[in-house]
């Protein structure tokens, strides 16, 4: 008891708040054994990601004025063209169908390979669940939970509705691969670019079968708790396999 009081004690919150690096603060969270701890840790983790996220706007606040401040300086347009042409989090969903791509190592195009994962999770998505199904979908919701609490936008408490908007797929991700890319730029409102950057970065740095599609994805007006299940279970797995996740029962 001694050894935890005199742990919690050296910790904090202006310790916390001086350590920028996001991996730094995911490494501290998942060694961390104290409940205050780990309540402390997980507050410092919400506060980065908001002054990065305001960093972020204060950033593109700055260079669109420049822009602007140019198209005047030369007599045109280009300034208020530039100020309405990257959208925000609180922006209305478009209409129409959105041709911008998440930046990929991962060729867009289907191989046989992604085929064949495809059919492979069709039927397991269909398949009946085992006995003990209820206990394991628990404890990997509750994982992924756990994961994601840090990050603004993510709410789990499902496999279905809770991740239509792709926004939970990359928090996921981004948990364990925070320099894959910038999770305060996505956008709600493109749930095809958030599920194929998830599901690019799972497969290219966890190794991670493209179980999920993500043009299937956006036509449901829900996604399949099944099939989500099934994708979050080969991701997990994978974690564990790189050494990740450590733990005595995978789900």
């Amino acid at each position: 008891m001694e050894s935890k009081t005199e742990g919690s004690a050296s910790l904090t919150s202006e310790k916390l708040a001086s350590i920028d690096d996001e991996d730094v603060l995911n490494k501290m969270l998942d060694s961390a054994a104290d409940f205050e701890e780990r309540r402390m840790i997980r507050a410092a983790l919400r506060d980065l990601l908001k002054k990065k996220r305001e960093k972020r706007e204060q950033e593109r606040g700055v260079r669109q004025q420049d822009l602007r401040q140019q198209g005047l300086n030369k007599g045109g347009t280009t300034g208020g063209a530039v100020s309405i042409g990257r959208a925000s989090m609180n922006q209305q969903p478009s209409t129409h169908k959105s041709v911008g791509k998440p930046q990929s190592a991962t060729p867009i195009s289907r191989t046989a390979g992604r085929v064949g994962a495809a059919a492979v999770s069709a039927q397991k998505c269909s398949s009946a669940e085992p006995p003990n199904a209820k206990n394991v979908k628990q404890m990997l919701l509750d994982w992924c939970r756990a994961k994601t609490e840090p990050y603004e936008g993510v709410d789990i408490q499902n496999f279905s509705s809770s991740w239509k908007d792709g926004i939970a797929f990359c928090a996921l991700v981004h948990r364990f691969f925070p320099d894959a890319f910038e999770y305060s730029t996505l956008n709600p409102y493109k749930p095809r670019d958030n599920f194929e950057l998830a599901f690019s970065t799972a497969e290219r740095l966890a190794g991670c079968a493209p179980l999920l599609d993500a043009d299937d994805l956006v036509r449901m007006k829900e996604p399949d708790w099944k099939c989500v299940y099934t994708y979050i279970q080969e991701f997990y797995r994978c974690l564990v396999e790189k050494g990740l996740v450590k733990t005595k029962k995978r789900p």
